[in-house]
Order: structure tokens, then C-alpha cells, then sequence
């Protein structure tokens, strides 16, 4: 479970923090009245070295002299010695046992778990197994739970079988709570999820597993014919509520992370485990998927709307400004006292134009409907049921209402 230099690195003093170095390397009177009673300068300062260590780490190096420089300076500040006499320290393995037990016994730890505390810890380490399978991180809570029980922690190797030990049982208690599910008929489902697929070109496992791409409607198909694939598995009706939550994480990690040529040669307790939390997983994870790609295309085609929209009205006010001014031009003609009324229709044409006088006929604007009733007929003389105007083009009268408006 561990390389080389990992084992060393748990057998030895790790990097100590500026929090750690006052909380641990700090001395009380007792503590110096304790130490100060080995006489030899060097034997003072490791038993002061594996005094500190203990509740700092649940566990004291064998090569005390390798202790933090700046827990070690700040210790022969203390004590008054120089920081060299550490190095005469530890000749004898059996000195240096013998003062780890007195250091134990002065600080209330026991030297060895007794049989109660070694089924506490089996028990402990069983239930974090059951979360979570990395050795690293059991290896860690078993030395806390040994800290907090006040017992040195023993050897590495000793700890990691412990560890193997718990791992074994927590895989072996998975596939006995699991085992009821796996028929012979989902058996043959789940081994088909390794197999490549000729209508898929690969294995629906590696299909199954491939994120969606983009909101667009062919997206949203895939999507959907994943989920149908996922239900006609029963993947949305699989119960696994007998397994701790982190427990089915865990295993739908694995599925994410091998290949299925990997899941498929692992034996069936541990397989059919990854695969029936990972089957439990996708179907949620790939309806989430499905309602949040339906999200982004209402979304988006929400936005079009709006952008579309603004467009319009843009262009309905650019179309209501050239209106405007062509009213305003007209207006400016038409009002003019100095312009005879023969005049008008004249000045209209040269200064207004003909093409710009009929652009808003063009683009007409919407109009309410007329409403519903008799209306005049039309007869010779009269446009729109209304007496046609006879005369100039427009009277002073027609002039002074004009500008009125």
C-alpha cells in the first residue's frame, strides 16, 4: 500500500507548523522539574524531545536527534543547552525505550493497545472503510483514534495490517448487503455494460459515462436515450440505502475512474459492488443532466425572444423618428404664410421627394381596426365617404389647423 520513502516518511517527524511548535514544544514547570531529573545534558534533552512528540504525533521517531530544527532550537533555549548535545542522545535503543516509558507514564499514555482497544480500533477502522477504501487516509484516522485513546501508536506495518485487515472486511460486508440484488438476469446486464456494443461502436459503460455536450436538440436525444437505456436496467428502482452514502460514492468512482477492460477482470464480489453503485449514480446524474440541458434551451431560446424583440422596437422607433421628420418637413413647407397654396405641391416634391414621401407607405404602421358600422357610401366627388376637397391644394384654414396639430 506504501512505497519506501512513504513508510520512512511515517516512521519520522513530519514538517512542523508554527501553530503545532508553540502548542507542543512549549514546557511547563513540571514538565522541566520532569526532564531535569535524567541528569545527562543529553539524556535531558531527548527525554525533553520525546515528551513533546508524543501528544504532538501519538508516536516518537526512532531517530529522536531528527527532530524539527526550530522545535529543537526552541527547546535548548529552555533548557539552556546547546543545541548539539541532542546528537549524543539515543546510543542505546534500549535507553531510549526504557524513557519512553517513563514519558508515557508521566503523561497518562499506555506503551501497547490491549485486546479491548485493538477490537475498538478493528471496529472503528471497519466503519471508515466502509466510507472510504484509501489506505492513506484509514492509516491517519487510526493513528487519531489511537491518540484519542491515549495509546502509543505501534509500528508502521503493524498499523497497516490493521488497515488490510478493516479494507478486506469492509469489501467483504459490501458484496454480502448487495449480493440479494445481483440475479442472474441483472448479472448478465451488468457483465454486458463491459462488453463493446455493435450499435454504439463501444461499450455502453464508456457510453453511459460520456458527459453531455451542448443544449442543442440532438444533445438532449442522446440524453434521453441514455436515461431510457438506465430505466430499462431498473437503474432508478436499484436500493442500495444498505450501504453508507460515501461507501456508494466511493464505488461509482472507481466505475468513473477504470476502464472496462479493468472492472471486468476484477472478481465478481468486488465488480458487481462498483457497478450497481455506479448504475444507481448515472440514472440521477444523467436526469440532472437531461432537465439542465432542457433549462439551457428554454434559456436560450428565451434570450433570442428578447433580442429578437428589442430589434423590433429598435426599428420601430428608427421607423417612428423618419416619420417624424418627414412630418416635420412637410409641416415646415406646408405652414410657410410666404408659399402660395399652388406652390405647395411643388416645393413637396423638390425638397421632400417623391420616394421619401412614400417610404412610410411602404412600411405602413399598425393601425387599430376600424370599427364595425355603417359607413358613407361613396359616391362621384367623395373619397372615403367623406366630401373630396375642391379648390387649392390647402387654404389658409387648412394652414392654421395644420399647425395647430
Amino acid at each position: 500500500m506504501f512505497s519506501e520513502a512513504q513508510l520512512a516518511q511515517l516512521r519520522g517527524f513530519p514538517e512542523i507548523s508554527q501553530v503545532e511548535l508553540f502548542r507542543y514544544f512549549t514546557l511547563t514547570p513540571a514538565d522541566e522539574e520532569f526532564v531535569l531529573g535524567f541528569r545527562r545534558a543529553a539524556n535531558v534533552f531527548g527525554v525533553c524531545v520525546q515528551l513533546c512528540s508524543l501528544p504532538w504525533l501519538g508516536y516518537v521517531p526512532d531517530d529522536v536527534a531528527s527532530a524539527p530544527a526550530a522545535a529543537v532550537a526552541r527547546l535548548a533555549e529552555r533548557l539552556r543547552l546547546p543545541v548539539g548535545a541532542l546528537r549524543e542522545y539515543g546510543g542505546r535503543e534500549q535507553t531510549r525505550t526504557d524513557h519512553l516509558a517513563q514519558v508515557a507514564r508521566y503523561l497518562g499514555w499506555h506503551r501497547a493497545a490491549g485486546e479491548l482497544q485493538w477490537k475498538e480500533l478493528a471496529e472503528y477502522l471497519f466503519a471508515r472503510a466502509m466510507e472510504h477504501d484509501s489506505p492513506t487516509a484509514l492509516f491517519r484516522l487510526a493513528g487519531e483514534h489511537l491518540m484519542s485513546s491515549r495509546v502509543i501508536r505501534p509500528g508502521v506495518i503493524k498499523m497497516l495490517e490493521r488497515v488490510a485487515t478493516a479494507r478486506e472486511v469492509a469489501r467483504a460486508a459490501t458484496w454480502e448487503r448487495v449480493r440479494h440484488l445481483v440475479t442472474p438476469a441483472r448479472e448478465a446486464e451488468l457483465d454486458a455494460l463491459l462488453l463493446v456494443d455493435p450499435s454504439l461502436g463501444r461499450t455502453p459503460l464508456s457510453w453511459l459515462g460520456q458527459g453531455a455536450t451542448n443544449p442543442s436538440p440532438a444533445g438532449v436525444k442522446v440524453e434521453l436515450e441514455k436515461l431510457a437505456y438506465l430505466r430499462r436496467l431498473d437503474a432508478h428502482e436499484l436500493d442500495l440505502s444498505m450501504l453508507p452514502d460515501q461507501r456508494r460514492r466511493f464505488l461509482a468512482r472507481i466505475a468513473d475512474r477504470a476502464t472496462p477492460q479493468q472492472l471486468a477482470r476484477r472478481d465478481p464480489p468486488l465488480r458487481y459492488p462498483i457497478l450497481l453503485a455506479w448504475l444507481s449514480s448515472s440514472v440521477v446524474e444523467v436526469f440532472d443532466e437531461v432537465l439542465l440541458m432542457f433549462d439551457q434551451a428554454i434559456s436560450g431560446r428565451e434570450h433570442h425572444a428578447k433580442e429578437k424583440v428589442k430589434a423590433k422596437l429598435a426599428e420601430r422607433a428608427k421607423s417612428g423618428e423618419s416619420r417624424q421628420k418627414l412630418l416635420d418637413d412637410i409641416l415646415d413647407i406646408v405652414l410657410d404664410t410666404a408659399v402660395d397654396d399652388e406652390q405647395v405641391g411643388t416645393l413637396l416634391r423638390e425638397q421632400v421627394g417623391m420616394e421619401r414621401a412614400h417610404a412610410p407607405r411602404r412600411h405602413p404602421r399598425r393601425t387599430r381596426p376600424e370599427p364595425a358600422g355603417p359607413r358613407h357610401p361613396r359616391t362621384p366627388g367623395h373619397r372615403g365617404g367623406r366630401p373630396a376637397r375642391q379648390g387649392p391644394a390647402l387654404s389658409r384654414v387648412g394652414r392654421d389647423r395644420a399647425g395647430h396639430q
